[in-house]
């Protein structure tokens, strides 16, 4: 005997006002109190005693040191990973070879070791006790606590941003217009530059951007390797930190409203190449 009787289900958007309200109350609320209301403290404590002593925190030749210490390890570390993103998708969305699997575990590494660990990686092979160093140091380089140390560290935390962003992005799209481009005697470079590049170019700017925000604000790798040495290694965030351990509170305040403020711009340019790059992508699978 069949059972006729109508099966019906419900849509999960469906759900009462009442629900709908609780449900983004508690959302605005745990923004609130997380995110906003820290941010907002950092800018009231910045700026509680005027302009003036906050302009002056800023320019303070260690801050100053800072800053430009962080821009320049930025300004190397972002090129470098956006080289080695390029290359790493490339290879393993349009080729097949032995090790892939092996390549791409490597790209994750980063996200799976403490950055901690990484900086004391670098210790282990460039410090007094290791081969390398004595032998580089005979040499009059200097890794470990100076910018070179440094910008490895930084590099090694932020090299899988621009790739993972871009591995996926050149799978989905295939080889067929690289082909279509190399049958039509297109050279390599040719294609890369006319068609591929194209192709990831708001992918490539979202990776870019990502790296560059991580590059900045790296904490933990840095910390190990720059012996924080006032003026001379000590980037934004470390620099913020000895502050507020000195008690110097709307200095520390002010050097943290800076990068809270490179914070807030990379999130308006996310927010805009999510949506350039939705857009993009919703057009090219139609």
């Amino acid at each position: 005997m069949s059972d006729n009787r109508r099966i019906s289900f419900r849509n999960p958007a469906d759900e009462s006002f009442s629900t709908k309200l609780v449900l983004v109350a508690l959302s605005l609320a745990f923004l609130a109190f997380f995110l906003f209301l820290p941010l907002v403290s950092v800018f009231v404590e910045a700026f509680r005693e005027g302009w003036g002593t906050y302009e002056e925190a800023l320019v303070e030749p260690d801050a100053w040191a800072a800053i430009q210490l962080t821009l320049t390890v930025a300004a190397i570390a972002v090129p470098l990973n956006l080289v080695f993103g390029l290359a790493a998708s490339w290879a393993i969305a349009k080729f097949e070879f032995k090790g892939k699997a092996f390549l791409i575990t490597l790209i994750d590494l980063p996200f799976s070791i403490s950055p901690v660990i990484s900086g004391l990686v670098y210790v282990l092979l460039f410090g007094s006790g290791s081969l390398l160093g004595p032998w580089l140091k005979s040499y009059g380089i200097e890794i470990l606590f100076a910018v070179p140390g440094i910008v490895l560290a930084t590099v090694f935390v932020t090299f899988p941003f621009v790739a993972r962003e871009l591995i996926p992005l050149m799978q989905d799209q295939g080889t067929g217009d690289e082909e279509a481009a190399l049958s039509l005697g297109a050279s390599g470079w040719q294609t890369f530059w006319y068609v591929t590049l194209p192709n990831i170019k708001w992918g490539l700017l979202y990776g870019v951007l990502l790296c560059n925000a991580r590059a900045m604000g790296e904490f933990g790798a840095v910390s190990v390797v720059s012996g924080r040495i006032r003026g001379l290694t000590n980037t934004m965030p470390l620099h913020v930190e000895i502050l507020y351990n000195e008690y110097n509170m709307v200095a520390a305040f002010a050097v943290a409203s800076l990068l809270a403020l490179l914070a807030l711009v990379t999130l308006a340019l996310k927010t805009f190449l999510e949506l350039r790059f939705g857009a993009g992508a919703a057009g090219g699978r139609h």
